[in-house]
């Protein structure tokens, strides 16, 4: 039986070990998680680094010291804390998708739900077309462990505006440019895969004309907000 390496901790890139272990309280604080469930993670920049939440760890009081380095192989390179399970698949994201700063990954009810469906979440709201300019797809169903989610979470995004991906029968993924914006995407996700869901069970939902998507997403991502 291999031994895995002795851990050590030794503080390195606190501050953003710090900022990461606070987005996690997003997660809580919209209902994207449960439990130890789910996890954020961000590229440390100018490094082949990136910093992740340690597997089974509390929300509760979780801070910097619950956050664990890795290389972009997914190796451990400082803290104490055994990286999440999905660390592989994260991984494998900021090695193909160097424009890729932040992952989160959540199993949202709501989302989730249609990703058990094997059912992308139709583009039917205008806040859907604003945020991710097109349906939300849907991943190929992968096991955990290795980068097999990851490889699946690359392809299926490869030439799509949507930050997120439905991994079938497990899941929310997205990314961002920073943590914070993966964060966001994980909290719009579940936002509007409840609003559709209420919907469809009123009837079935009007499509917006793919020209008007196109419309509402450029305006949102280059316009809306302060410049």
């Amino acid at each position: 039986m291999t031994v895995p390496a002795q851990r050590t901790e030794q503080g390195s890139h606190r501050e953003q070990r710090a900022h990461v272990a606070a987005l996690h309280g997003e997660l809580v604080r919209y209902a994207l998680v449960t439990w130890t469930a789910g996890n954020v993670s961000e590229r440390v920049p100018g490094e082949d680094l990136f910093v992740i939440k340690g597997s089974g760890v509390s929300y509760d009081g979780l801070s910097w010291e619950g956050i664990t380095v890795c290389n972009l192989d997914g190796a451990v390179v400082d803290g104490v804390r055994a990286p999440s399970s999905d660390t592989a698949a994260h991984a494998y994201v900021y090695r193909h998708r160097p424009d890729v700063n932040g992952v989160v990954h959540t199993h949202s009810p709501y989302a989730t739900a249609w990703s058990a469906r094997g059912e992308a979440i139709p583009c039917v709201l205008t806040a859907m077309a604003d945020e991710f300019g097109g349906p939300i797809p849907v991943g190929p169903f992968a096991l955990i462990g290795d980068d097999s989610i990851g490889a699946g979470i690359v392809s299926t995004l490869a030439g799509q505006r949507s930050p997120a991906v439905l991994m079938r029968n497990h899941g929310v993924f997205t990314i961002g440019d920073s943590a914070r914006s993966a964060v966001k995407a994980a909290v719009m996700c579940e936002d509007v895969a409840r609003t559709v869901h209420l919907s469809r069970q009123l009837g079935e939902p009007l499509p917006i004309a793919p020209a008007d998507i196109d419309s509402l997403y450029e305006r949102y991502q280059n316009v809306y907000g302060q410049r």
